[in-house]
């Protein structure tokens, strides 16, 4: 054998990677609870999901569920829903996501976890709040996917929320959709009234595209970094819980993973609606 042959022979790691099945992980926008009647929105979410087939469950990680000690995974078969908000019309208070929830998915959640170092515990009383069941409900409506909710930490680092990504990435094998729902941009100190004539804010929108870019090169490590390098980074995101998502998203990457922009855009002059899927390199991956 002549020194030339093993490279001749060898496929790299992440080329090999690519080869292999997995579904999307997510991260979604999900504004605020009155995006249930956002169209635009809704069409892009339904176009994507709709092509994900074969789903064994769903497992969300949202920007309002945050509790101290060991993370929760919910773990009731038919998961109720939080209205976790006020003010707004009562109708939103009567939507129903009647899908289902799965144990024994929450059990594999718990394991890998654990794992990865984290301690874990099941939670049977926990509903799903609005950071889940809004994108949710628009994305897959039929809800016939069962859901799973998984909890952060209270004030997380963003090396946390990467390992807890990371952790439960092999499920993405196990036709297991992982998403985090939250916002690239929320101050509600900076909320404009007229949520669909405002126009963007130049720091909402110049955070904003610095976080594409950086998404898009799969930079995890800047973005791990957002609070000290993104521009504007204390008007766009002065509390974490609503980028903390993104980063779990981005630490469920496997190799060979490429960015597909879902959707984008922004409502009350400064909340990002923009959606994005991590994916495998071939079509079939993303289901289109």
């Amino acid at each position: 054998m002549t020194g030339r042959e093993p490279a001749a022979v060898a496929r790299p790691v992440e080329r090999r990677a690519s080869l292999v099945r997995r579904v999307p992980s997510l991260f979604l926008a999900h504004g605020s609870p009155m995006s249930v009647l956002d169209r635009e929105y809704a069409r892009s979410l339904r176009a994507f999901a709709s092509k994900q087939t074969r789903l064994r469950a769903i497992v969300v990680v949202s920007a309002h569920w945050r509790a101290a000690g060991p993370l929760r995974v919910t773990s009731h078969p038919k998961p109720s829903l939080i209205y976790d908000f006020t003010g707004l019309p009562g109708w939103l208070y009567e939507i129903a996501y009647p899908c289902p929830g799965d144990r024994a998915v929450a059990q594999m959640v718990a394991v890998l976890l654990e794992r990865g170092g984290f301690e874990v515990r099941l939670d049977p009383g926990r509903g799903l709040d609005h950071g889940a069941w809004v994108p949710l409900s628009v994305a897959f409506p039929e809800a016939s996917v069962p859901v799973v909710q998984l909890s952060m930490p209270v004030d997380p680092a963003p090396a946390t929320m990467i390992a807890m990504g990371r952790a439960l990435g092999p499920l993405r094998s196990e036709h297991v959709l992982l998403v985090g729902s939250g916002g690239i941009t929320h101050n509600p100190s900076r909320v404009l009234p007229d949520e669909d004539g405002a126009d963007a804010q130049p720091w909402a929108s110049e955070f904003d595209a610095w976080v594409r870019e950086r998404v898009g090169e799969l930079d995890v490590e800047s973005l791990g970094a957002y609070r000290h390098l993104g521009p504007r980074a204390g008007e766009a995101a002065p509390t974490s819980e609503h980028f903390d998502p993104l980063l779990f998203t981005l630490g469920t990457a496997l190799p060979g993973d490429v960015v597909y922009d879902i959707h984008e855009g922004f409502r009350f002059g400064s909340l990002s609606m923009r959606c994005f899927a991590l994916t495998g390199r071939r079509r079939e991956d993303r289901g289109l």
